[in-house]
């Protein structure tokens, strides 16, 4: 069955779809699959709550998405409406150029089984089956041997050509991931699907499927679309990040990028953020690409962030790897850049980094967290109740609309 059919140039409940109109009326997606306006509403009235709440976004062919959000965030819902296992209150969801609003029963479930290729959280794969097997299953299935010439293509991608007659039991964890990635690419679909396939392994053993995943996504030209909370695990796999908060995207962006200048405190707060703090702008010196700030009524340096008006509350941040503890025994020329003090209120170590919770003077109630090696540690006796002096490093301090209206500060 082919889906290549002419869309609609608009969908009722989603205005503005990124469609191209070609001569003659015929209209082709400007990227492999995505959403518009896409609003999935679930009971009424005092019970309603929208998952969905007006999302629009694209996922381009070649390029690794990763959604984040906690739970209850719409990331779950909007894979499934993407995979056609559930639809919408309004708004669309489209899979190459067909909108899944506009197909029956029998359509959708043809899409389903050749248009998406989904890995869920449990691989799923059948024991009693090795793995060409599995991988050739859902394509039997369906009453179809599918293109051999694809079949081994995407058997070589994955490099299982010398397991192919093991069955899951005398697989590896990362060779059973890549049995269960070969079944969703057997049937040459146009997108990719992830729904948090790392959740339930070890440590050690998600670090080698990262590795393995990494490897293959290079090698394919669909759009992979991952649903994960875990920021380690997007930071290494997605060229793009999309931060989901109650049903609406906070941000979406290269993962670092998002990671070190977040939108907003929501997601700022979503990426794990911890430093974060109330502030005034108080002017801007572009010669010198400073912005001034004005923070519980001491003076900040930051680079300069010229879309901030002076005089306005904003919030701002600085990671804890930012946080530059002063050597007691020699003072260096960093430690006069937005230098602070503090009492050290408690350390935690996580493997080779300490994290260091300070309580600051004056009328920042707020902790201030840094992460220090745990050599600099012992070599400057951190521990609850030292005195330490600090610098904020102004280039890594970023500026963010005011997370609430608060009282000017004077």
């Amino acid at each position: 069955m082919s889906f290549d059919a002419p869309l609609p140039s608009s969908v009722p409940g989603a205005p503005g779809a990124p469609v191209i109109v070609q001569p003659g009326g015929a209209t082709t997606m400007t990227a492999a699959a995505g959403a518009v306006d896409a609003t999935k509403i679930y009971g009424k009235d005092d019970s309603e709550v929208r998952a969905l709440d007006g999302v629009t976004v694209a996922f381009e062919a070649g390029r690794f998405t990763a959604i984040m959000g906690p739970s209850g965030s719409g990331k779950s819902t909007l894979m499934h409406c993407l995979a056609g296992l559930d639809s919408l209150t309004s708004g669309g969801v489209y899979v190459g150029n067909t909108y899944l609003a506009t197909l029956n029963d029998k359509q959708l479930t043809e899409l389903r089984r050749t248009e998406v290729g989904f890995i869920f959280q449990a691989y799923n794969l059948v024991p009693t089956l090795t793995a060409i097997e599995n991988i050739t299953l859902p394509l039997l299935l369906g009453g179809s041997k599918g293109d051999q010439q694809w079949i081994d293509r995407v058997i070589d991608t994955v490099g299982l050509r010398d397991r192919l007659k093991h069955r899951p039991s005398e697989l590896s964890g990362g060779q059973q991931q890549r049995v269960a990635v070969a079944r969703a690419l057997a049937r040459d679909p146009k997108v990719l699907l992830l729904d948090e396939p790392f959740s339930a392994v070890d440590k050690m053993t998600r670090g080698r499927l990262y590795q393995e995943l990494a490897s293959i996504r290079s090698r394919l030209a669909m759009p992979i679309i991952l649903v994960t909370h875990d920021l380690d695990e997007a930071l290494m796999l997605a060229d793009t990040l999309c931060l989901l908060h109650r049903g609406s995207i906070l941000q979406t962006g290269a993962p670092l990028d998002v990671l070190q200048r977040p939108a907003t405190v929501d997601a700022a707060r979503l990426v794990g953020q911890r430093n974060i703090y109330p502030g005034r702008v108080v002017g801007h010196e572009p010669a010198t690409g400073i912005t001034r700030v004005e923070w519980r009524e001491r003076p900040l340096e930051v680079r300069h962030q010229p879309q901030c008006d002076p005089g306005t509350d904003i919030s701002w941040l600085i990671p804890p790897s930012k946080v530059i503890l002063h050597r007691r025994d020699r003072p260096s020329r960093g430690e006069v850049e937005n230098p602070v003090s503090g009492t050290i209120k408690s350390v935690v170590g996580l493997g080779d980094t300490m994290i260091a919770a300070v309580r600051l003077g004056g009328a920042e109630t707020r902790d201030l967290t840094l992460h220090v090696p745990r050599h600099v540690a012992d070599r400057n006796h951190l521990g609850p109740g030292v005195d330490v002096g600090l610098s904020l490093l102004a280039e890594a301090i970023h500026l963010m609309p005011a997370a609430a209206p608060r009282r000017r500060m004077g």
